[in-house]
């Protein structure tokens, strides 16, 4: 018996992730997208790295900028990681942000952000795997927002 889509899809919902919202500011303004493969990747040098699907709008504009920004979201910002999970609409409008050293977007009340330039990509089925060189970092407070079958929710 192989595994199907529908099966895998069911049995990975069960992993418990944080979720981010990943940005950059293009050449027509900041765009950026829901993410929850976000990870630390290496202290020697400072690495992050998440996946991006490389079928929507907003990862090619992103990664066409190169620098990137990362804003881990808190129990409390739910719509915002629907609203950057939603294609079509200027998420930037009902989303308030401030501007990182190196200039990509960082969503305002997050509980932390991250900045960096990504020095590898590679591409593996219906993502990228995109690796970046973490050059700013700062946490905040709160509670951090999780996606688990399907759900986002808040530790207990």
């Amino acid at each position: 018996m192989s595994l199907t889509e529908s099966q895998f899809k069911d049995v990975v919902s069960h992993v418990a992730s944080g979720v981010v919202v990943v940005a950059g500011l293009a050449h027509d303004g900041p765009v950026g997208f829901t993410c929850q493969t976000f990870a630390s990747l290496s202290l020697r040098p400072t690495l992050a790295s998440f996946a991006a699907g490389n079928t929507g709008q907003s990862w090619p504009r992103v990664r066409d900028v190169n620098i990137v920004g990362v804003s881990v979201l808190t129990d409390e910002q739910s719509d915002l990681a629907r609203l950057f999970a939603t294609s079509g609409v200027d998420k930037f409008a009902h989303a308030p942000w401030t501007s990182a050293p190196g200039g990509s977007p960082w969503l305002d009340g997050a509980l932390a952000h991250f900045e960096g330039r990504i020095v590898a990509l590679t591409t593996h089925g219906d993502h990228d795997i995109v690796v970046v060189a973490v050059e700013h970092a700062v946490a905040g407070s709160g509670r951090p927002l999780l996606y688990f079958r399907g759900q986002y929710g808040s530790l207990a």
